[in-house]
């Protein structure tokens, strides 16, 4: 199967280009065809430039970056648009998660013929070197997910994912948030679509300085907000598929 791995990419100027190598070094020899999109999210500083050098000696990252800050959900869409590979996978730009999580999630899905297979904070072999304010976060959003949407998966924010190009591609252009609740948007989709996803462990490795790394408190409540609209335009009104 084909693999296409997206990055997006806001603002990651000063290391995105040792990310870059050490992600195409990881992928060698999983599959005879990976293509790694790289989504420039409109950045303000030298991150496309960074990017475009890496593609010069390697072959399989690509540049697909745009002028205008989409957010990490229209980034997303935008480079699930652009791949052509029959497994297309989500991986953060900072590498707090491993490109070896692709590596094992890529040979999981072979190995069961799930569709979809999302990294989880709170399987129990997951590793985490993480903020306490951050779990906190991630167990009152599970709380709500439960709720909301009856989910049996207990983390959908965690920045590793991969999914069968079938289902991805026809729910991309339904979505409607390009915040960071997009994730549960696109498994709340594909799990009407009758999806199987599997959760595995990451192991994650916190980088940025702040609990939160570049997320604010108004882009928290944007997300309980966003996650709210997408039950409502799904399991009360049913627009979604109209």
């Amino acid at each position: 199967m084909k693999l296409s791995v997206i990055i997006p990419a806001y603002n990651e100027g000063k290391h995105i280009r040792a990310n870059l190598i050490a992600v195409s070094e990881a992928f060698i020899g999983i599959s005879d065809e990976v293509e790694v999109l790289v989504v420039d999210d409109g950045s303000t500083d030298n991150t496309k430039d960074e990017i475009l050098s890496v593609t010069k000696d390697h072959s399989d990252i690509i540049y697909a970056g745009y002028d205008t800050n989409r957010g990490k959900g229209g980034a997303i869409k935008h480079g699930v648009e652009k791949a052509t590979g029959d497994v297309i996978a989500f991986l953060d730009a900072d590498l707090d998660l491993s490109p070896k999580h692709i590596v094992d999630y890529y040979a999981h899905m072979k190995n069961t013929n799930c569709d979809i297979v999302i990294g989880s904070k709170m399987h129990k072999d997951s590793k985490l070197d993480y903020p306490p304010a951050r779990k906190f976060f991630s167990w009152c959003y599970f709380a709500m997910l439960k709720i909301l949407f009856g989910l049996s998966i207990k983390d959908t924010q965690t920045g590793v994912k991969m999914y069968k190009a079938e289902y991805i591609k026809k729910v991309t252009p339904l979505l409607r948030v390009s915040g960071y609740a997009f994730d549960i948007e696109i498994l709340a989709l594909c799990n009407h679509e009758g999806a199987k996803i599997d959760e595995m462990p990451v192991e994650i490795i916190f980088r940025r300085e702040e609990s939160f790394g570049r997320i604010k408190f108004k882009d928290i409540w944007k997300m309980f907000i966003d996650t709210f609209g997408i039950w409502w335009n799904l399991r009360v009104v049913r627009s979604y598929f109209k």
